[in-house]
Formats: C-alpha cells, sequence, structure tokens
C-alpha cells in the first residue's frame, strides 16, 4: 500500500458496513479518503476516531445522494475543486429490497436500479474523467458487488432476484469497463469484489416488510464481517504493478 499514500479514494456508501470499514482501513494506510453518503453524521464520527487514533490518513465526508444525478455531479465538482485529484474510486453502495419478481413493484425494482448500477456507471465515469484531467495513469475502480452476481440466490431468497440481476449487470459493466480502458491504452486498473453474506444493516432495510425472516435470523448464519471485505480491497490496491486483480469472491466458511 506504499504506492497510495497520500493519493485520494472515494468510498461511496461511507456512513455504515463495509463503507465505513473501508473508509478505516484505508486511512489507516495513509489515503485521504472522501466518504460519501445521503447523511454524513457517522462520516464525521469515523474521522474523528481517527483523528483521535492518529492515523496517518484523513476522512473527508461529502453527503450525497447517490439517486440523483446532480448530486454525484456536484460531489465531483467538489472533489476536483477541493482536493485536485482522485487516485481510487469504490463503488461500494447497494441497496435492495425483499421483492420477488412476480410481487415487487416498478419503484422498488427502479430504486434498486438507480444505486447498484446508474449511481455506479456515473460515479465510475466521473472518476475516470477526473483522472484523465489530471494525468492519473495508474487509478484504480473497485467495485463491491456480491456473489449473487455470479448465481442467483437459492429458493427462500426469491426477494433477491432483482437485487441479483443487478449485480450480474455489475460483473458485465466491470469487465465491459476493462476492455474500454484497454481500448484507450490506459493503465487505470478495474476489479470487483464479490462478498457473500456480510453482516451488515443492509438486512435491516432488506427484511423489513418480511414477516418471518428477521436480520438475527441472518445473522446465526455465520456471516462474513466488514472487515473481510475491506481487507479484500487491501488485496486488490497491494498488487504489483504487473498484476491486475479482476475479481475477488469471498464466502463464509462455516467448517
Amino acid at each position: 500500500m506504499e504506492r497510495w499514500q497520500g493519493r485520494v479514494a472515494l468510498v461511496t456508501g461511507a456512513s455504515a458496513g463495509i463503507g465505513a470499514e473501508l473508509c478505516r482501513v484505508l486511512v489507516q494506510n495513509g489515503m485521504l479518503v472522501v466518504g460519501c453518503a445521503r447523511s454524513v453524521d457517522k462520516i464525521k464520527a469515523i474521522a474523528e476516531e481517527n483523528a483521535v487514533k492518529k492515523s496517518p490518513g484523513k476522512i473527508i465526508a461529502i453527503k450525497c445522494d447517490l439517486t440523483k444525478e446532480s448530486e454525484i455531479l456536484s460531489l465531483f465538482d467538489e472533489i476536483r475543486q477541493k482536493i485536485g485529484r482522485l487516485d481510487v474510486c469504490i463503488n461500494n453502495a447497494g441497496f435492495s429490497y425483499d421483492a420477488p419478481l412476480l410481487t415487487g413493484t416498478a419503484s422498488q425494482f427502479r430504486g434498486i436500479l438507480d444505486v447498484n448500477v446508474m449511481a455506479l456507471c456515473i460515479c465510475t465515469q466521473q472518476a475516470v474523467k477526473l483522472m484523465q484531467e489530471k494525468g492519473i495513469d495508474d487509478g484504480q475502480i473497485i467495485h463491491i458487488s456480491s456473489v449473487c452476481g455470479h448465481a442467483v440466490p437459492s429458493e427462500g431468497w426469491f426477494g433477491a432476484n432483482f437485487y441479483s440481476g443487478t449485480k450480474f449487470m455489475v460483473r458485465a459493466l466491470t469487465e465491459g469497463l476493462r476492455r474500454e480502458l484497454k481500448g484507450l491504452n490506459s493503465h487505470i486498473r478495474v476489479a470487483s469484489v464479490s462478498p457473500g453474506l456480510v453482516e451488515t444493516h443492509f438486512f435491516e432495510t432488506y427484511l423489513k416488510d418480511n414477516p418471518t425472516f428477521r436480520p438475527e435470523d441472518v445473522f446465526k448464519m455465520h456471516p462474513l464481517q466488514s472487515k473481510d471485505v475491506a481487507d479484500s480491497v487491501v488485496h486488490i490496491l497491494s498488487a504489483p504493478q504487473h498484476v491486475e486483480i479482476h475479481d475477488i469472491i469471498l464466502c463464509p466458511f462455516s467448517g
């Protein structure tokens, strides 16, 4: 991680779970981290926590609703004006409802698509644009995806079928971006991390209308921890220049 010290990373969905842990880990490795979310109070608390620990890096919190293109564009304008560069973009924000294909609403499907696909695409486009403007040719784009982008969930998880579809899209978009960048002779690298079940607040939203399956039931399944995913991101960033990691798949191991 030495080459990333003092450089700038953007983490979306940074207020809790995997995003919050990414902020902590990257700051501990000396990066200047821009954390964005709809509410920045928790990100500011993480920044204060790291200041107390005297971590070598720094966190800057910027409020951004990723379902609104105008706010995403404003986010990147603020990075451009206040910081002047971007070296790493981590598209971490993810969202779902318990919305089966046969009973979910159009509004639910659009909400999932807006965060999981549209925001990721706009952030990626703007990140690459800013890197190119500043002559940064060794940047890194990382998508936090899901094992649901590799296999449709099993029976009992029908509410995640549309979510799975968006993660299959992320998998295709990741490879498509990699090919576009190579077509430009760019050395910006693209990777994804595809975790299985992770113990986060994601399931509190996902299962809030489910009368039989509760978040605490999920957490009995020996899930991964946010740090497991953050450590995988560090592994990607630590790879030597001649290595491009495409995807890391993480699954809970129950023994």
